[in-house]
């Protein structure tokens, strides 16, 4: 009797596990809890700071931080992009990790000025300043790092804006349907971070340092979830959003 017991109950346990194993077998328990706030970002064609041209494909299984900023901006900009540079030191040898910066103003910033703006991004001194925020102060005679996370990029302004809107949804969304393209401006200090599937899993605010460091903290978490998001259970999916 003990022993049809012992044989019941491994038979069962053994079909328990299996039938587990299959429910779950595709599940991603590293994903990250972020949700999913856009999940149709469109492709995209942009020129970076080397005259090269950069797609989605450029970033294609990359978790990748949008933003938008411009060349001779005085006010916002140059604090957030050295809040950008210090997620960028963290993650400058990851090979699945991009920065995409956008100019807000294609009109003005050319590929060279794109590239100067890189030069002093990369090579200069990350200060804190006494305030607490951070700033980058330029360095002399220091040759430019290789840079293969972090591209400045320009183009079609209808279609940086769109991307801005739409995709990252870091603008307010209305754009005045009154006024030309050509005099429209986007100024936001918001950061988009995308996964590897291309969605929008969380928009920080790049001013403010809680906001910066949990920016880095997320990335850390998406880089870890696989590719591939699979249903199972009816439809229930490894999706957080």
């Amino acid at each position: 009797m003990k022993n049809r017991l012992l044989i019941y109950g491994t038979f069962f346990a053994l079909l328990l596990g299996g039938f587990y194993y299959f429910i779950f077998k595709d599940y991603d328990f590293s994903a990250s809890t972020l949700d999913v706030i856009n999940d149709n970002i469109k492709d995209f064609t942009f020129v970076d700071q080397n005259g090269d041209s950069i797609t989605e494909r450029k970033i294609e299984d990359k978790v990748y931080v949008a933003e938008y900023f411009f060349t001779t901006c005085k006010s916002i900009c140059p604090r957030m992009n050295a809040n950008m540079r210090r997620v960028y030191d963290v993650y400058k040898e990851e090979e699945n990790f991009v920065i995409l910066s956008h100019s807000c103003m294609p009109e003005v910033d050319s590929v060279a000025l794109l590239k100067a703006y890189e030069q002093k991004m990369l090579t200069g001194n990350v200060v804190k300043q006494k305030d607490g925020s951070y700033m980058i102060e330029p360095a002399e005679n220091i040759a430019q790092p290789k840079n293969k996370n972090w591209f400045f990029l320009t183009g079609d302004k209808t279609k940086l804006y769109d991307m801005a809107r739409q995709g990252y949804k870091i603008d307010d969304n209305k754009p005045d349907s009154t006024q030309n393209i050509a005099d429209q401006f986007i100024h936001t200090q918001f950061f988009a971070l995308i996964d590897k599937q291309r969605r929008l899993r969380g928009i920080y605010d790049g001013l403010k340092e809680d906001e910066v460091q949990k920016l880095i903290t997320d990335i850390k978490g998406l880089l870890k979830e696989k590719i591939t998001t699979k249903r199972f259970m009816g439809g229930f999916t490894n999706n957080p959003g």
